[in-house]
């Protein structure tokens, strides 16, 4: 995989947090505690693929300097 395909994938996975976090915003505007927890699930595992994929970017834009 090369650095942009890990960066296109970061992008992508942006995209799907910033998704969850307007659906969490709309659980916590209807008071579903329950629900708000399973986003915010959601949420962190989504953060910590996109935090991975700007790692493999860094690790392989190294590997090519």
């Amino acid at each position: 995989m090369t650095p942009e395909d890990s960066l296109g994938r970061a992008e992508q996975l942006l995209a799907r947090l910033e998704e969850t976090r307007a659906e969490l915003d709309q659980v916590a505007a209807g008071e579903d505690a329950e629900r708000a927890i399973e986003v915010l699930g959601r949420l962190s595992e989504l953060a910590k693929e996109v935090e991975a994929e700007l790692a493999r970017a860094r690790r392989e834009s190294g590997a090519e300097a």
